[in-house]
């Protein structure tokens, strides 16, 4: 099947309330024009050098995706334009963003990284570090970042029960921290669920799904 018909396939699962980002890196531009040309207007990638030569080369009405880990020392190259940083995992990452964006006149919107695997190499906070950051002095000063969500990773497991139980202890996090009102946040964004799990992620709650291998086929 073709990227567009691929597309159009995922396309007919999603309910309205979920946005899709198409995970398209290591994938050549025109992978991502033959997408672009099908309607998707979302793409996501994970390293910022090879996301801002993309930007450069393609329709400036994109809306690009940070869904990897974060360098704070590549956050300049990628604050003129990002969309949404998925992957915001620390207080000085954060304050980075803030910086950069400042420097551009901007507010990036951003998501709260949350460790919810039981396994030990993703990135994320935990709900005390969770915590601590929306409660700290640094983070009320902050003028130029908007937290829209969280985003959290499942444990890569053929045990369907224990990726629902990290999916919905996401959708609670979220719900409790939603409850707090905290300053310099907008939540409606809950970013959980890849190609292999997403609609049991939807059905836990999420509300944004990022779609790679699905769409423009294994790496």
């Amino acid at each position: 099947m073709t990227i567009a018909e691929n597309l159009q396939q995922i396309r007919t699962t999603l309910p309205e309330t979920v946005t899709l980002v198409a995970v398209s890196k290591t994938k050549p531009v025109s992978d991502l024009t033959e997408a672009y040309e099908s309607g998707q207007r979302i793409f996501g990638e994970n390293k910022i050098q090879e996301m801002a030569d993309k930007w450069e080369q393609m329709p400036k009405d994109i809306q690009w995706h940070m869904i990897g880990h974060v360098q704070t020392n590549k956050v300049k190259f990628m604050a003129p334009f990002v969309s949404l940083v998925h992957g915001v995992d620390s207080l000085k990452l954060l304050q980075e963003i803030n910086k950069q964006a400042a420097k551009n006149n901007r507010v990036i919107n951003c998501l709260l990284q949350l460790h919810i695997a039981e396994e030990e190499t993703k990135f994320g906070l935990d709900e005390q570090e969770l915590n601590d950051l929306i409660a700290s002095e640094e983070f009320a000063t902050m003028q130029n970042i908007q937290i829209q969500g969280v985003m959290g990773m499942a444990t890569f497991t053929d045990n369907q029960e224990q990726v629902k139980k990290e999916f919905t202890h996401l959708k609670s996090i979220f719900d409790t921290l939603k409850g707090k009102n905290p300053v310099h946040c907008n939540l409606q964004t809950i970013s959980m669920g890849m190609s292999g799990d997403y609609k049991l992620a939807i059905e836990c709650g999420s509300t944004m799904v990022r779609i790679g291998s699905s769409i423009f086929g294994g790496r």
